[in-house]
């Protein structure tokens, strides 16, 4: 990075198609460096926060900053930095990997070298002479990513990457963008409603539903909105349900087994707690939400089907 400027920075935006609300005062930082996952159900507001990035759309009201200058003063120069794939890449099949990289090259002024640099950059180097036609659809998404990669550009804006891809083309395009800012020193911006990917690679994230910001922070920040349960599966569970109640635990009980919440419980002394009072144990285990459960919680419940049921 050649400064360490938030690339990223919404305060208050809004965006409005007639009587229609896209966005409704969405404010986002991005840490330089990082992997952000922007995460929210389809029709969250997400393409359109990023065509407002990309400068592709103007905010009804509010604020963009891309690396510390605000938009749109000066966004030819900005946009430089950018790179971005808000659309499954369209190649020419007819060409091999590295002719369709040539054709961006020669409508943004670089030179050549960039071709096979930006080829390596997402392990593609040893195809670049074959067909695209012969590429596999996560070969083919990479190469997309490749073209975004051309500029050298300090921001790279994926929206949707591994939509439509198999498991194995999936494992490349979640490798691929764990591994890019180590590799490349690019803050990568990750646009998904897919929450199991988000889950894997991003270092921070967002969470929108009706255009609005819910959460904001690290994966490990939101896991910490939600306290642990501790199960357990005991021979007499009522009695167990009383005697943890009148200990002053929040426990439920419901098929042989107990339920305890909370962030302070010590699952050795609940286990303890039962031994002494005579009740057998069979099973005690401590269960963590997912980000799926965290982000079920937080998003609107009508949205949850479509995005739960992917």
């Amino acid at each position: 990075m050649p400064d360490a400027v938030q690339p990223i920075v919404l305060e208050n935006v809004w965006k409005t198609y007639g009587h229609a609300t896209a966005l409704a005062g969405l404010s986002l930082s991005v840490p330089a460096g990082s992997v952000f996952g922007f995460l929210g159900p389809n029709g969250a507001g997400k393409s359109t926060a990023i065509r407002i990035l990309l400068g592709l759309q103007r905010p009804s009201r509010g604020s963009v900053a891309l690396f510390g200058h605000q938009l749109p003063h000066g966004r030819t120069n900005v946009l430089r930095r950018v790179g971005s794939m808000v659309e499954s890449p369209s190649p020419y099949l007819h060409l091999t990997g590295h002719e369709n990289l040539e054709v961006h090259t020669r409508l943004l002024g670089l030179p050549s070298q960039a071709i096979d640099e930006a080829l390596e950059m997402v392990n593609l180097l040893p195809m670049r002479d074959r067909l695209v036609r012969h590429y596999s659809t996560g070969m083919k998404q990479r190469l997309g990513i490749a073209a975004a990669l051309l500029g050298s550009p300090d921001l790279l804006v994926l929206d949707e990457p591994t939509n439509g891809l198999d498991p194995s083309g999936i494992h490349e395009v979640r490798e691929l963008v764990r591994d890019l800012p180590r590799r490349r020193a690019v803050t990568i911006f990750l646009s998904s409603h897919l929450l199991a990917e988000i889950e894997q690679v991003a270092t921070h994230l967002a969470i929108v539903s009706r255009g609005q910001l819910r959460f904001q922070g690290t994966p490990a920040g939101l896991q910490a909105r939600k306290t642990p349960t501790i199960v357990a599966i005991v021979d007499r569970p009522q009695i167990a349900l009383e005697m943890l109640s009148a200990a002053g635990y929040q426990a439920t009980a419901a098929e042989g087994q107990i339920s305890i919440a909370g962030h302070d419980t010590d699952p050795a002394r609940v286990n303890s707690m039962l031994v002494h009072h005579g009740i057998a144990v069979s099973r005690l285990t401590v269960e963590q939400p997912s980000l799926e459960d965290l982000f079920l919680e937080i998003t609107d419940s009508e949205m949850l089907q479509e995005c739960a049921g992917r």
